[in-house]
């Protein structure tokens, strides 16, 4: 429904919607209003609704009558109940005089009644909500007191003018009205049904609800609808420690177009809360409220966003396990040192230097991120990235005489993402590698304990452009949701030296959850097209791959497809249990690998393991130990943080 336009109902279920209504709203009325202009919510409680008591002539009054308390609590013997219309007749419509009568308690023929009771079935004939005014008449006849409620019922229903409903749709207007197009006002119907309109509003969060109703000659009704609409957003920085009002860091700008709520909109407290949520996970405060605040004596709305700002970062060192080193004294242990700044120049982009440090591999990063760049309308976001890093090569060229093998990576590089759709998210970069191989004295080697090549040039390394597409997909976030990823990397050889290839791979995830179980089901894949090093292929086997294997120790291929199914449980507190089975093969490609060192190695190119394992939360993330067999009927215990890739 656009802003600004009256509904107006003539016909249900027609509703016709002037565009927009200049003129008076009902100078197509023939007849002016009812005596009583307003019905003010709640109905039932309504000043006008009031009774009529005005006493008839003496000769047909019963006399005696008074409004003292004394006379009130006398009781009257009544031989006969009527009801008639205001006029004294006898009604119209037979089925109105049934629900009156019907709403009668105390008031039968042959009882004995005080005026208080009198007093209560009026009260009951107007809550039957068929009937604007009741008056109770008593008049002596030869055969008694006649007690004679005089009533005017409410008119038919002809038509709706609704006025302030901007968001209301119009056929949830038309569905709750049509039912009494043509039928007497029933009141409380019509409490029913702006009940279920501002049941409407509050299941959505909205602040509106139907204000005013009006009863019109004519039979139509005139609805007012309150929507309190947005008027201005303002951020508000508090101090961390007193709360006070204090100046903030962060431009206000970033924030407010975080912000899905825009002026001019009917606010909504749940799209007011995941404002609050989008806004806490820029990773810069410490707490987020929206106060709402009334604009005068208007419908309008005020936001104050109040914020607690985080400190914007500084040094930090810790340390942590790679599940990928698995042997010598210190496996896989990992120290690291970084400095941090998480609101550059107030704008929430991030700068980063970090540096890890393990026994074997280590890794220095330097790292900006601006989540979205400015004046950009898609949320754009750009990452510029230097790394330098060494790993350990034994994934695809392992020494069989324990000297260490590592690979030295070199990458800079410069990447945007956005989101796409919801749930869905894309990246597109450049990225340029070099890389080579060093042996235990960080010499740089071009072949392995094989004779095999560790460069795919022949040079002590290999120099590679690369331009990135991903796109990404997310159910709720949780490990044991959906997920879907999908990567394609291009080698661009501006030179002639550099390589030249085509990279595919993807990851795909499925959760179910089995009562307290829940069943995970996941599958990845690869290939690769043209001249790449041979330390790149894909490696099959370790915590990540088939479990029961060794890190690589199932095959190295220019293809791959690993499979795993997991039923996870609770056990006790964050502790929980799982039973595993994983399958990985090259798909026969380990010998189109330069060198083919999965061949010189003897690894069997595909294979598959089972297992049992326990999952513990901890401030590291979640730590996984497991115990494996493999088809070759050897056990190994796998550890690792955090889970599956």
């Amino acid at each position: 429904m656009g802003r600004n336009e009256d509904v107006r109902i003539t016909s249900i279920p027609t509703l016709k919607l002037p565009r927009p209504p200049k003129a008076p709203l009902f100078d197509f009325l023939p007849f002016p209003p009812l005596r009583f202009p307003k019905l003010p919510l709640p109905f039932f409680a309504s000043a006008s609704l009031q009774l009529s008591q005005q006493p008839p002539p003496a000769s047909s009054v019963v006399s005696g009558t008074t409004t003292t308390r004394q006379h009130s609590e006398e009781r009257v013997l009544i031989s006969e109940v009527l009801v008639r219309n205001k006029d004294g007749e006898e009604l119209e419509r037979k089925d109105l005089e049934s629900e009156a009568i019907q709403a009668l308690k105390s008031s039968r023929p042959n009882s004995a009644l005080t005026v208080k009771e009198v007093q209560e079935d009026v009260h009951r004939i107007i809550e039957s909500g068929y009937f604007c005014s009741c008056m109770p008449v008593a008049v002596d006849t030869r055969d008694g007191i006649r007690l004679v409620f005089q009533v005017e019922p409410n008119q038919d229903f002809h038509g709706l003018v609704c006025e302030g409903a901007n968001v209301l749709p119009t056929k949830f207007v038309e569905d709750a009205f049509k039912d009494g197009f043509g039928k007497v006002i029933n009141i409380r119907r019509l409490d029913e049904v702006i009940n279920s309109i501002n049941g409407w509003y509050m299941e959505r969060g909205l602040f509106g609800l139907v204000s005013d109703v009006e009863i019109l000659s004519g039979g139509i009704l005139k609805m007012h609808v309150s929507e309190a609409e947005v008027n201005n957003i303002s951020i508000r920085f508090l101090d961390r420690k007193t709360g006070e009002p204090t100046v903030g860091k962060t431009k206000p700008e970033t924030i407010l177009r975080q912000l899905t709520t825009k002026k001019g909109q009917v606010y909504s407290m749940l799209q007011g809360k995941r404002d609050v949520e989008t806004v806490l996970t820029m990773g810069i405060m410490e707490d987020v409220s929206i106060i709402p605040q009334p604009v005068g004596d208007t419908s309008k709305l005020d936001l104050v966003m109040n914020v607690v700002e985080r400190k914007s970062g500084g040094f930090s060192a810790g340390g942590g396990i790679s599940s990928g080193i698995t042997s010598g004294p210190l496996s896989g242990l990992i120290g690291s040192f970084a400095y941090s700044h998480r609101n550059v120049f107030g704008r929430n982009q991030k700068f980063n230097i970090s540096l890890e440090r393990g026994q074997i591999d280590s890794i220095f990063r330097v790292n900006y991120t601006d989540p979205w760049i400015e004046g950009d309308d898609k949320r754009t976001s750009r990452t510029i990235m230097i790394q330098n890093s060494r790993t350990p090569g034994s994934n695809v060229h392992d020494q069989p005489n324990h000297s260490i093998l590592t690979i030295g990576r070199v990458t800079a590089g410069i990447e945007f993402s956005r989101p796409i759709r919801p749930k869905w998210s894309g990246t597109g970069g450049i990225i340029f590698q070099r890389a080579g191989a060093r042996d235990e004295k960080g010499n740089p080697v071009i072949k392995d304990f094989f004779s095999s090549p560790l460069t795919a040039s022949g040079n002590t390394h290999d120099d590679s452009l690369l331009a990135k597409l991903e796109t990404v997909y997310t159910g709720s976030g949780d490990h044991g949701s959906s997920m879907l990823a999908l990567n394609v990397e291009q080698a661009v050889p501006l030179l002639s030296e550099w390589l030249f290839f085509s990279r595919v791979s993807g990851r795909a995830r499925k959760g179910v959850e089995l009562g307290p179980a829940r069943f995970i089901l996941s599958l990845s894949g690869g290939h690769v097209v043209g001249n790449f090093s041979p330390h790149e292929a894909f490696a099959i086997g370790g915590t990540n791959s088939v479990r029961g294997y060794e890190e690589g120790a199932v095959g190295s291929g220019r293809s791959y497809v690993v499979g795993s199914g997991e039923v996870s449980f609770p056990v006790y507190g964050s502790v929980d249990g799982a039973v595993f089975a994983d399958y990985g093969s090259d798909l026969g490609s380990g010998p189109s690998v330069p060198g083919d060192p999965a061949g010189a190695r003897l690894k069997p190119g595909s294979g598959y393991g089972y297992g049992f394992g326990i999952r513990v939360d901890s401030p590291l993330g979640p730590l996984r130990l497991e115990y494996a067999f493999n088809d070759r009927r050897a056990g190994r215990f796998h550890f690792g943080v955090g889970h599956r890739n």
